[in-house]
């Protein structure tokens, strides 16, 4: 009898703690970088890289790279809300894209690298346009990241989970070599 209660009690704390966090989606460009700058975040549980917003299912990343699946790379992020906020997110977020290039992030271009902020709920699409406004604000002029209506996330290839991670220092080159840290110092600082 005491083994069943204390599986039933494990099973409905890990239930209820499932149940507690949240998931964003974002699309910044390369989905290694993403990954790197939300796992550093207190709260975030999880970033998984992979695609969303287009119409082929199960895409791979030569279909979004390559054909015309509609997808961006993205970032999944399961995160803690008592530790985290879903504003706090945006503001990662921000600082770590160029909210003014249309043509992708970077060194990174064409539509698969486009700039996304993805919406679940009114609560998000609002809390959305109220960090676009102050970004807006900040710089007076317009800014091109798009806002899109969140529909279906599907989880990259396991060679790019973790990439910056389990590939450091090829990580590393590929993050010089495309001028990331030198562009946002000149963004946001």
């Amino acid at each position: 009898m005491k083994k069943i209660l204390l599986i039933l009690i494990c099973f409905f704390h890990i239930n209820s703690y499932a149940e507690e966090n949240k998931t964003a989606y974002f699309a910044g460009g390369c989905f290694w970088c993403m990954e790197e700058s939300f796992d550093k975040v207190e709260g975030v549980i999880s970033v998984v890289s992979g695609y969303s917003g287009g119409h082929l299912k199960n895409p791979t990343y030569a279909d979004v790279v390559y054909t015309d699946s509609g997808h961006v790379e993205a970032v999944e992020i399961t995160y803690n809300p008592k530790i985290t906020s879903y504003e706090k997110l945006l503001n990662v977020y921000w600082q770590n894209i160029d909210p003014f290039d249309a043509a992708g992030q970077f060194c990174n271009k064409g539509k698969s690298y486009r700039s996304v902020i993805f919406f679940s709920d009114k609560k998000q699409k609002n809390l959305i346009n109220i960090s676009f406004k102050k970004v807006e604000k900040k710089f007076n002029k317009n800014i091109v990241t798009l806002v899109w209506k969140f529909e279906k996330f599907y989880e990259a290839e396991s060679f790019h989970q973790d990439y910056y991670e389990k590939n450091f220092v090829r990580y590393l080159m590929y993050k010089k070599g495309c001028q990331r840290e030198e562009t946002l110092s000149k963004i946001w600082n």
